[in-house]
């Protein structure tokens, strides 16, 4: 017992002493997380658990100001680590401590506390920065976008970079509070719940304060600047529907708005399919036309393009970005090659919406893209979904053939198992991330059935695949060769929910 005790007072005293033994355990965090696709996006070295993000904006200029303070854990001893991120940085403070920070690459922005941090020891970091967003560029690509009366900040798979720093990769989510000063009359738009109404700081100024409780990764976290009308109401679940609409959006305006307002249905219907929704609030944001070519599932609410409501309502963009909310947000990417589990999940949840509403089932769905729109020799068919590579991330082939490998999964288990499959994925994998061989596991797991034939030919090879013949219980059997149906009722609307999908991100 005495050497114990000798032991460990001389251990406290080499500690309070700060000898080197400190410095020897100290080593710089890696600058890259570890995805094979973006290997310096994220870093190693720390774990956040929360940002607080605090904002002003000038819609004038695109001038931004802003603090962000970080909570994390050190899960190494570190005598620097990185953070990634764009604009100006004025100052930096770790632990109440002035650190060091140098550019390092496009994106990295490297720091050196005053003093080694040890492994475990909890971090408080402040970044207090400044700039113009739109005009700062990473090899010619900016995502921040600029509309004519403020600004969104939307975008995958990065966004963070040009408004607040982070570490940058679903694989470290943390929660938020995001709260931003714009003039009076301007309205601002983020993620989860207003823990407070808006209020008025500085004469003509105004604060919106956003807060989101449950884990999310830093390219879901966005923000809307700009004029925007917003409806408020409850869901069947109790929680607040936040949707908000352009001033800007003329002939959009209402096919906007019968489209955006079916929301808590939607959402209430993909419980039933995938489970409790998983987060505190739920709603949707249409932008002003020509700023937006995409909709992004950005967690609690969606960001909608006006053009997905150029011919009239569209139920099915909805459902898509809203599936997200469970198969990508909730459980998110390991690394960004497992993509397919993001998009071709949502994409089906359409074809399972135009099934649940009458207006075409997911075969006549499946028959008419197999037999219909890719021909065997249509290059559609070379994107390997399953690893499609960092240039074909948001290819039509990861939606299209994505939606098409669900649907074989689901005929090859039948019904009971595949639905079965989605809820337990879900709730399994809530609040953190997956990849694709977890999710085959998990279907042989609960079906009995081997399924590396399917799998192979559907997510990991390039070529028009055979398809499986459900039969009457779904289970697999021979190949067959679909008759062609006509054109489903839905087909338009459902292509519309991912115009442009090959302009998300890079």
């Amino acid at each position: 017992m005495r050497r114990a005790f000798v032991a460990a007072a001389a251990t406290l005293a080499l500690v309070l002493a700060g000898t080197p033994a400190q410095a020897v355990a100290a080593a710089p965090g890696a600058p890259g997380i570890g995805d094979p696709y973006y290997q310096d996006y994220g870093n190693g070295g720390y774990d956040v658990s929360h940002y607080d993000v605090r904002l002003r904006y000038y819609p004038d200029t695109d001038r931004l100001t802003g603090t962000t303070t970080i909570l994390a854990k050190a899960t190494q001893g570190l005598d620097r680590f990185n953070l990634d991120f764009l604009l100006t940085v004025s100052s930096i403070r770790v632990n109440g401590w002035a650190a060091t920070y140098e550019r390092q690459g496009d994106h990295e922005l490297v720091v050196t506390p005053a003093r080694p941090i040890l492994g475990g020891q909890d971090l408080t970091i402040v970044v207090t920065y400044q700039g113009t967003p739109s005009q700062v560029d990473v090899n010619g690509y900016t995502a921040w976008t600029r509309t004519p009366d403020g600004a969104l900040a939307v975008n995958e798979p990065e966004i963070a970079w040009w408004w607040f720093p982070s570490n940058d990769h679903p694989l470290d989510k943390a929660t938020f509070d995001i709260s931003t000063l714009v003039p009076n009359g301007t309205e601002v738009l983020s993620n989860g719940i207003m823990p407070r109404p808006p209020v008025q700081e500085l004469a003509g100024w105004t604060r919106w304060s956003w807060r989101s409780s449950k884990p999310m990764a830093t390219y879901l976290a966005f923000l809307v600047i700009g004029q925007y009308e917003l409806r408020t109401d409850t869901a069947p679940n109790g929680q607040q529907v936040i949707n908000a609409y352009s001033d800007r959006l003329g002939a959009f305006a209402e096919p906007a708005r019968a489209s955006i307002e079916r929301t808590a249905e939607v959402v209430e219907w993909e419980s039933g399919v995938f489970g409790p929704y998983p987060f505190e609030a739920q709603g949707g944001v249409v932008v002003p036309p020509a700023t937006l070519g995409f909709a992004l599932e950005n967690q609690t609410r969606s960001v909608y393009a006006a053009e997905f409501f150029r011919r009239g309502s569209n139920p099915y963009v909805v459902v898509h970005e809203n599936a997200h909310q469970w198969f990508g947000d909730s459980v998110s990417v390991n690394h960004w090659k497992d993509i397919w589990l993001n998009e071709g999940f949502a994409s089906y949840a359409e074809w399972l919406w135009s099934e649940y509403t009458g207006e075409g089932t997911a075969q006549e769905l499946f028959d008419f893209y197999y037999n219909v729109l890719y021909p065997a020799d249509d290059p559609f068919w070379d994107v390997i979904i399953g690893d499609p590579g960092a240039a074909n991330l948001f290819d039509v082939a990861v939606y299209d053939r994505g939606a098409m490998a669900v649907h074989q999964i689901r005929l090859a288990i039948g019904d009971d198992a595949f639905f079965k499959l989605l809820k337990e994925w879900t709730a399994t994998k809530q609040y953190g991330n997956g990849t694709n061989g977890q999710f085959q596991e998990l279907a042989e797991r609960i079906s009995g059935e081997d399924l590396d034939g399917l799998f192979n030919a559907w997510l990991y090879s390039a070529g028009k695949p055979l398809v499986v013949d459900g039969g009457q219980d779904g289970r697999a059997s021979q190949a067959r060769a679909a008759s062609a149906p006509a054109e489903p009722v839905s087909f338009q609307k459902i292509k519309d929910s991912h115009a442009q999908a090959a302009t998300r991100g890079k």
